[in-house]
């Protein structure tokens, strides 16, 4: 029975993992689908609850797993075959954190677009490298005259 419920909770977490990737990307600001950058963000901050709640169910089945896997290693009357903690559920702990992590940065990003307005920069253009070496050579005085090299100066 615990097997199959942990099998439930991995495959309800990559659902949910699946749902947020969609709702994540409708909701970032590169993309030209989802409305007004306040609807966005809003969107962005739901995919982030269903990270976190996916990120969850991930790391409850797996936790599940491996308490069930220690309670039987550790039982001197279990006489059955016994398991040992595997890398697959350090991954699904791994994972699950990551997704945690990740769902709380999408959910703080509503945050930070409602306090902060957008800036603009203002662009000064560029100063090309012949432009500030021709300001250097005006400077210089006009008594030296420029150095011609032909094809065999540098050897």
């Amino acid at each position: 029975g615990y097997i199959q419920a942990c099998r439930g909770l991995m495959i309800s977490a990559v659902c949910l993992g699946f749902f947020g990737s969609i709702c994540g990307l409708i909701g970032m600001k590169c993309t030209k689908i989802g409305g007004s950058d306040q609807t966005k963000a809003r969107i962005a901050c739901l995919a982030g609850l269903i990270f976190i709640l996916s990120g969850l169910c991930s790391m409850t089945g797996c936790s599940l797993y491996a308490h069930r896997i220690t309670s039987e290693f550790f039982d001197p009357s279990y006489v059955a075959q016994k398991y040992e903690l595997g890398a697959a559920l350090f991954i699904g702990w791994a994972g699950a954190s990551l997704c945690i992590i990740g769902g709380s940065i999408f959910c703080f990003s509503i945050a930070e677009n409602s306090k902060s307005p957008r800036r603009a920069y203002a662009y000064n253009g560029a100063a090309s490298v012949m432009s500030s070496r021709a300001k250097v050579h005006n400077t210089l005085s006009d008594k030296t005259p420029p150095k011609h090299f032909d094809k065999n100066a540098y050897v």
